[in-house]
């Protein structure tokens, strides 16, 4: 026997009767942080390049925020998911769709886009620097490869009734031979004695679309929180390397020097080391590794 509704329906009633239109529903777009780390090339043959991590931004061809940067993406589609609409905007933007792909955030801010009322589920992206191939979108007028800077400015804490509120402001970076971008994010967390909560903010922003200047913020401090006790910065890296250029990696994206003895006792369960060498480096060869492809997340 059919269960009754308030109402006296069978579900079956009611799905006839029910009119989406009667409710209003936003927008959903995929936007992609898309990840990778480049060469600076060395001034000397003999000494090492300088890492660079990177991200992919559009110079937007259309209304709003004509002439713009903005991260890569798009409305997601009736027939597709999210997660599948994200891994289309990546295969049309880079040329490639077997990377790296992780959901950070939505962001639904309202506002956030001056056109009406769209959500945000923003994804992460990380991609070896040698399967790029950049292709804009069709409401792109360019895209380029922007070298990322990402650091703190200043932080204070205030003390409340049942907790505290700590600010941080940090300076975020862009640029590339096309562009210098600039923004002044701030993230503010919450604590209390029964909850915790994090809120990000822009205080400053020149150059970039809508409320991207947040969600690259967002993504930075997912890929530093995570290279600290996972294997993703792997994701980053050619088939063969060495562990000095997986360190390099690991340096240029948490902004800082790391000791080497330390660095490889971390990394040891990470990789496997290979019996291949590399070649016509300009200095004495050094054994190349590979991922450990047993789970080590």
């Amino acid at each position: 026997m059919d269960r009754l509704d308030r109402d006296g329906l069978t579900e079956r009633e009611f799905m006839e009767r029910y009119r989406a239109e009667d409710y209003e529903r936003p927008s959903v777009a995929a936007d992609m942080v898309i990840f990778t780390v480049t060469d600076n090339e060395a001034d000397s043959y003999r000494k090492l390049p300088d890492k660079e991590l990177r991200i992919l931004l559009i110079r937007r061809g259309a209304h709003p925020y004509l002439g713009h940067w903005a991260l890569p993406g798009g409305f997601v589609r009736p027939n597709e998911t999210t997660e599948q609409a994200a891994a289309r905007e990546l295969r049309e933007e880079t040329g490639v769709d077997d990377v790296y792909l992780e959901q950070l955030y939505t962001f639904s801010d309202i506002g956030r886009d001056p056109r009406t009322w769209v959500m945000s589920c923003s994804y992460m992206a990380l991609v070896a620097g040698s399967q790029l191939e950049l292709k804009a979108g069709d409401d792109a007028a360019d895209a380029a490869w922007f070298k990322v800077s990402h650091r703190l400015l200043r932080e204070g804490k205030e003390l409340t009734d049942d907790g505290y509120v700590k600010t941080q402001q940090y300076e975020l970076r862009l640029s590339s031979h096309e562009a210098e971008l600039a923004a002044v994010v701030e993230r503010t967390v919450t604590v209390k004695q029964s909850s915790t909560g994090t809120s990000y903010s822009i205080v400053s922003n020149e150059g970039l679309a809508f409320d991207h200047a947040k969600i690259i913020a967002y993504a930075i401090e997912r890929l530093r929180g995570k290279v600290n006790y996972t294997d993703i910065a792997l994701n980053l890296m050619p088939k063969l390397f060495t562990l000095t250029e997986l360190q390099q990696v690991y340096e240029v994206i948490l902004d800082k020097e790391l000791l080497k003895a330390a660095f490889r006792r971390k990394v040891a369960d990470l990789v496997t080391e290979t019996d291949h060498y590399t070649e016509n480096a300009g200095h004495r060869p050094s054994r190349l590794y590979r991922r450990n492809m047993e789970d080590n997340r």
